[in-house]
């Protein structure tokens, strides 16, 4: 017996080793030799991409694996196969794995990076990308559109991948279900590290989007499930959900200005996420809620502190007989054990309603159906201040059902009844940013189904002891809410070292320009006093710091010939502080490139005299900058001030994201002095910052052209305060935007026109 025993497992062994062996693994050093093996692949084979640079590659991975024996492509060593210049992958076939791979220094030179399909007719099922990177692969013109990744065909899976700093038009990721192939998909995205993601200025900027209007009512059943949402903060949506039956599971969204949103489609569950803000932004959101028979349960908000579409829990209404790109009406959601930790005014319901501007917008435009058939059961809600309103509405919350919600503020509304229930508990920190209850709040409504809410946020069984919010008493030790190994590859450095700043002291014009050149990301130049005499831009790639050595003492920089005195390019980020600017009126103080600005740049200027120049600051179109920044200086005697207004395309587009105009005195600027324009107008796309605060204009707006001194049309939110305008041969300082909550506020006007306030701005409809 033990004989044939041993002889059937000899002869087993050796039938494993002749079926390994009748597989091929190859390496393939370029592309001639990657397609050629790609051409005669079968299942099980192995081709392996030689370690190095491989630019300029556009690969077509095709093949038919099976379950057993998938085929697979793979980088010689994780982190040292690099795919870069202008380069894409696409697959097609069955079981097919692509792993270890590192897209940089490039850009696709088709729609996406990474496509599972070739054309309409050939795609990818039961594939795989796994263990890669996408690292800043973005466009040189940041208004062309793609996606890093395109998920097409069924059970596909992208997990353990970083991607990363993506900052042109187009969601990250995206996954289609234009036909019958690809509806059903039951695709998985899981163990990601997304972001970060710079801000974009306007939409189109989500990390993923789920299918589109057209095909919202389509079942899709993908899974996005623990994967690491880190600082993206491309728009107001991170996650724009636009299909039916998605399950958004245990993911983790951190410091990322913008929410999941229930777009589009129907039933989809959303369960044990956590959402970390921060004291310092009011644009960190939660979950946005549209549609039918959402299930909210076991997610953690700690300290979110957006409002109105980007609050913790925001509720829309609803158009009436909306088409499909719009806003259907909420009915037979669930929200039921949700914990919300220091979070304002957490609820908002019928975020966006405008059934007062009935005369105004067109009926397809009027929100006025209210949530109907939602039940809010069973949520723990904290505040270190109890002031804070748990809810705010816009409009009557009559078809929403409140039971065993408890919090220790102070309801101050008649809305939710008996079903918020004020009491006085304590909480105690368990870990960074985890903050639970000393005991169990175990007053939980049993409602229809509830019984499915089967565990709590950290996995424990409610069956034994069911507690009011996200967590159940008694936590584990040691546990934590982050742990940022489980996320993206384990071979790619997600942070790199810190930099060690440099200071460089400069002394003539040679040195300013040699020094800048070789300094690094972060250093400072420090500048003696004198004069600079400069006939060539000086380009700002890097973040770089340029400040007078003496204060009382400042150094003058005199520029000649009709170049910007300051190229503002892809990532540069300049500090210019006790300096003195000189133009000869013919070039502009500080200028973006007039294309390629792939990336977003960063001005600050602070006590600074700037004079004579054509224009103070000139964005081209496609360019967009983070920041904006002008304190405490003295600007003069130039044609045209700030000019941020080449974004006329009406699709929601802008060029900076915050700007700031602070204790500063403007004497003579020909014509406008502020043009800060957003072309087109989505109601859910929040953005345009504008704070002109503590400034003095005097004889600005001279020029035959100028109809106005600031210009801040389509702007959503502008602070216009304490600024003093006196002999400015204008009618209108400026038109604020009343529908926006905008207004002057303590500006002292002489001879100078007015500032208007018009409430319903005429914008141009994006939809």
């Amino acid at each position: 017996m033990k004989k044939h025993t041993v002889l059937l497992s000899l002869t087993l062994l050796l039938l494993s080793f002749q079926s390994k062996s009748q597989f091929n693994i190859q390496k393939v050093t370029n592309s001639f030799e990657l397609q050629n093996a790609i051409s005669k692949v079968k299942a099980g084979d192995v081709i392996i991409m030689a370690n190095g640079i491989w630019k300029d590659v556009n690969i077509k991975f095709i093949g038919k694996g099976t379950k057993e024996n998938p085929i697979t492509l793979t980088g010689e060593t994780a982190g040292k196969v690099t795919i870069e210049g202008a380069s894409d992958l696409k697959l097609s076939g069955e079981y097919l794995i692509i792993k270890d791979l590192h897209f940089k220094n490039g850009y696709t030179p088709s729609s996406t990076v990474i496509q599972f399909g070739i054309d309409s007719k050939t795609f990818a099922n039961h594939s795989r990308v796994t263990n890669c990177v996408i690292e800043n692969f973005t466009q040189p013109n940041r208004e062309v559109s793609d996606h890093w990744v395109e998920l097409w065909g069924r059970y596909n899976q992208l997990d353990h991948c970083n991607l990363i700093g993506k900052s042109n038009f187009g969601p990250t990721v995206r996954v289609f279900l234009k036909g019958n192939e690809h509806i059903n998909n039951y695709h998985k995205i899981v163990y990601n590290h997304f972001g970060p993601r710079p801000r974009k200025g306007g939409p189109h900027g989500e990390t993923i989007q789920i299918g589109d209007s057209g095909t919202s009512m389509a079942p899709s059943y993908t899974s996005v499930a623990n994967n690491f949402f880190d600082r993206c903060n491309g728009e107001v949506e991170i996650i724009s959900n636009k299909s039916n039956y998605n399950e958004f599971r245990n993911n983790i969204f951190f410091e990322s200005e913008g929410s999941l949103v229930l777009r589009h489609g129907n039933y989809c569950t959303i369960d044990g996420n956590i959402f970390i803000g921060n004291e310092k932004s009011e644009f960190m959101g939660g979950i946005r809620v549209i549609n039918t028979g959402h299930w909210i349960t076991n997610n953690y908000f700690y300290n979110i502190k957006g409002k109105g579409f980007r609050s913790a829990l925001a509720v829309m209404n609803g158009i009436p007989k909306s088409p499909l790109n719009r806003y259907m009406q909420v009915t037979d959601v669930v929200v039921a054990n949700n914990t919300f930790i220091d979070c304002i005014s957490p609820f908002q319901f019928s975020v966006g309603v405008n059934i007062d501007k009935k005369d105004v917008l067109p009926p397809s435009e009027i929100r006025s159906e209210r949530p109907e058939r939602m039940i809010m059961a069973n949520n723990l809600i904290y505040n270190q201040t109890p002031d804070n309103y748990p809810i705010v509405a816009y409009d009557k919350v009559d078809g929403v059902l409140f039971k065993n919600n408890f919090t220790n503020a102070i309801n101050k509304t008649d809305i939710a009844n008996t079903g918020l229930v004020t009491t006085d508990f304590q909480i105690n920190k368990a870990a960074d940013y985890l903050y639970i209850p000393t005991k169990n709040q175990d007053d939980v409504y049993k409602g229809f189904d509830f019984d499915k809410i089967a565990t709590d946020l950290f996995g424990t069984s409610r069956k034994t002891q069911n507690s009011v919010g996200a967590i159940n008493l008694p936590v584990k030790p040691n546990t934590t809410l982050i742990n940022k190994t489980l996320y993206g590859t384990i071979w790619f450095v997600k942070e790199a070292p810190v930099y060690v700043t440099k200071t460089h002291h400069v002394t003539n014009n040679n040195e300013l320009i040699k020094k800048l050149k070789i300094a690094h990301s972060g250093d400072i130049l420090i500048l003696k006093a004198g004069v600079y005499k400069l006939d060539a831009s000086l380009v700002i790639n890097k973040n770089i710091t340029i400040i007078s050595k003496d204060k009382k003492r400042k150094a003058e920089l005199q520029f000649e010939g009709d170049k910007a005195a300051f190229d503002m390019h892809p990532k540069g980020v300049l500090y210019l502080e006790n300096i003195v600017l000189k133009g000869n009126k013919s070039q502009c103080a500080f200028a973006s490139l007039e294309k390629n600005m792939s990336q977003a740049f960063n001005l600050f200027v602070k006590n600074t005299e700037i004079s004579d120049f054509k224009t103070v600051l000139m964005v081209y179109k496609a360019s967009f900058a983070d920041t904006i920044s002008f304190d405490n200086s003295n600007i003069k005697n130039c044609s045209s001030g700030i000019v941020l207004n080449t974004e006329t395309d009406a699709g929601g587009d802008y060029n900076a994201e915050f700007v700031y105009i602070t204790n500063s005195k403007f004497d003579n600027i020909e014509s406008t002095v502020l043009d800060y324009y957003r072309g087109g107008y989505d109601e859910s796309t929040i953005g345009g910052n504008l704070i002109l605060k503590n400034n003095t204009f005097t004889n600005c707006g001279k020029a035959e052209k100028s109809k106005i001194l600031i210009q801040n049309q389509g702007i959503v939110n502008v602070d216009f305060s304490n600024n003093t305008f006196k002999n400015n041969p204008i009618d209108t300082i400026a038109i604020l935007w009343g529908e926006k909550g905008q207004k002057p506020v303590n500006n002292t006007v002489i001879n100078s026109g007015e500032i208007k306030i018009e409430q319903n701005l005429k914008q141009k409809l994006m939809y």
